[in-house]
């Protein structure tokens, strides 16, 4: 099956085409640069989540592609700790700055969902209490 992609510009010399895969992968590489994202979620019904690895970087990402503009769904995993709300609108602003800067599509939204937390493991957490004892 043949990948769908926009008919983005045209110029003087022909189009110029940006294939959906390129926009996902833009978009999961701005949300993991965001301080608090643990990882990439695959979605509460494929009950897969990818922690910080590069392996796929589309994965939690769908997008919709028209002729000038974009819209962005990414699902994330956050840290334990961290305030959601910003750790969500970083990733909204990032996301979009990284899709218009890279492309010159319009991003219309971006639509954070996180769809879990990740906790320390608790041997690391011990690890950092003793270090804090130790002063």
């Amino acid at each position: 099956m043949e990948a769908l992609v926009s008919d983005y510009e045209k110029t003087d010399m022909g189009t110029i085409q940006i294939a959906p895969e390129v926009i996902e992968i833009i978009a999961g590489l701005a949300t993991v640069e965001v301080e608090g994202v643990a990882g990439m979620s695959g979605g509460i019904s494929s009950g897969i989540a990818e922690l910080l690895g590069r392996k796929n970087l589309s994965k939690g990402v769908k997008v919709e592609v028209g002729q000038r503009e974009a819209a962005i769904d990414v699902s994330i995993i956050v840290e334990y700790g961290r305030r959601i709300t910003e750790i969500a609108s970083e990733v909204q602003h990032g996301v979009k700055r990284s899709i218009e800067t890279m492309t010159g599509l319009n991003v219309v939204e971006v639509n954070v969902h996180v769809h879990d937390v990740l906790f320390k493991p608790a041997e690391k957490i011990e690890e950092e209490d003793a270090q804090l004892r130790v002063r």
